[in-house]
């Protein structure tokens, strides 16, 4: 598929629609459906798509695997900071309501954060998966 023209065409129009959607789902999650995990697998299906087209090797110069696994744990640190924020700032684990200068406002930055954290979670562990997928019978890992 490297060398459809068709294909690299559509890919160079879609990708950037994909990726501009998942900021979409990330940021609308709060307010309706959507949020972190949703926004985490689709960018990652774009990032795969990506894939399809230009190669797995083309896509781990891209996105290399050491990008993925710090996604992986940095998705879960952010996750646990906003939690020990919480605790810091004088209220419970993951109580949002002390992040900010009032209940409502603290609220709504705390579950961005957290949202942020598992979005950044979810999509490094499912281009993992991808990238442990595409390389099985493979010399080069």
């Amino acid at each position: 598929m490297r060398n459809d023209l068709v294909l690299r065409v559509i890919g160079r129009l879609m990708i950037p629609s994909i990726l501009l959607f998942a900021l979409y789902v990330q940021f609308h999650g709060d307010f309706g459906p959507g949020g972190g995990f949703q926004a985490g697998v689709i960018v990652a299906a774009g990032i795969v798509f990506y894939a399809l087209i230009y190669g797995v090797t083309a896509t781990r110069r891209l996105v290399p695997d050491s990008v993925v696994e710090t996604m992986v744990a940095a998705g879960v640190l952010i996750y646990a900071g906003v939690g020990l924020a919480g605790l810091l700032l004088g209220g419970h684990y993951l109580d949002y309501s002390v992040l900010g200068h009032d209940p409502v406002h603290g609220q709504h930055r705390g579950i961005f954060w957290v949202e942020v954290g598992v979005a950044t979670t979810v999509c490094g562990v499912m281009l993992k998966i991808f990238y442990m997928f595409t390389s099985r019978g493979n010399s080069e890992d």
